[in-house]
């Protein structure tokens, strides 16, 4: 933003300096942002107005600049997101003006979705999904099928703020685009909101790409940690991924293993957990194995509360 001093030097040569701040001293005394502060401190006449121009001068320019703002991305102020705020005191019989920075309510506001976003880690899941502005009532009110699932999520997340991280997670079952992953995310930014951390994991890319870190210990270790540490774990899209027995066994399993005690563990899938057993007892390179699926279900279906997610097919809709 231009300064004062910048401005009255911009002013058409031959006038005097006095006579430019004269004229500005008098387009101050009209705006309404000092006149009302003339109103709640009788003290500050013109002579100290005239000795705090520059001062007064941002605070009236910055105010309106942020009565018309334009968004913080475009924001006019000096500092972004910050307006200049005027305090007056009497030191020694004298008036003083001091200024003073304040963030605006929309950098406040960025401040706090950064903070949440801070504690959710994503793995190849859209980040729109995850940056959208939720509203409960949208949610409620965007299709009547799906009513009683986004009950159920909301009373967990109400039930999750008041007693505290639960053991036991959620499992959304419900056909393609019925808006299971968007619920997930609205969860978890309503949790990280509270404080919790979190992360979700798209399973068939995350499948993939464990095949690369095979090769790489150190990576794997620290990937497995992280999600066995989380306080909300999201597997979703569970079911729809190339499994092996490896991913099986000794990933999936070993971060089943220490969470199902621990942590709330979440999935979406378009099997319910009977077809789900199914796919995990079956792996291309050694087929049925009964047992197998029975042991990784055994980490899964005692420590969720089944939702069925019913309604239309969302995809390629502007909102889920």
């Amino acid at each position: 933003m231009e300064s004062l001093g910048d401005l009255l030097k911009d002013w058409p040569a031959g006038r005097s300096i006095t006579e430019q701040a004269d004229s500005k001293l008098k387009e101050l005394l009209g705006d309404p942002l000092v006149e009302k502060l003339r109103l709640k401190h009788p003290e500050v006449d013109e002579r100290v107005i005239k000795l705090n121009l520059n001062r007064i001068y941002q605070h009236t320019t910055e105010y309106h600049n942020c009565s018309n703002c334009p968004g913080l991305d475009l924001c006019p102020n000096d500092y972004e997101g910050h307006y200049t705020m005027l305090h007056v005191d009497n030191v020694n019989e004298l008036v003083q003006i001091y200024d003073r920075k304040v963030a605006c309510k929309k950098f406040i506001a960025r401040q706090k979705e950064e903070q949440i976003r801070s504690r959710i880690r994503s793995f190849y899941i859209d980040e729109k999904a995850l940056n959208r502005q939720y509203s409960s009532e949208e949610i409620l009110a965007k299709d009547g099928e799906r009513i009683n699932s986004v009950g159920q999520i909301m009373r967990y997340i109400h039930k999750t703020k008041e007693r505290g991280l639960q053991q036991s997670g959620l499992y959304l079952s419900g056909q393609f685009g019925t808006g299971k992953t968007y619920l997930m995310c609205y969860m978890l930014h309503e949790l990280a909101e509270a404080g919790y951390s979190g992360v979700i994991v798209y399973m068939p890319d995350f499948v993939e790409d464990l095949k690369s870190l095979m090769h790489d210990a150190g990576k794997l270790k620290e990937t497995v940690e992280m999600m066995k540490e989380t306080d909300l774990l999201i597997f979703d899209d569970i079911g729809a991924e190339n499994l092996n027995p490896w991913v099986r066994d000794h990933v999936l399993g070993a971060i089943l293993n220490y969470r199902m005690e621990r942590k709330p563990t979440f999935y979406t899938s378009n099997y319910d957990l009977e077809a789900l057993e199914k796919h995990f007892s079956f792996t291309n390179k050694d087929g049925d194995e009964l047992h197998k699926g029975q042991r990784i279900m055994n980490r899964i279906a005692p420590y969720v509360e089944v939702v069925r997610v019913a309604g239309e097919n969302k995809r390629g809709m502007s909102k889920a």
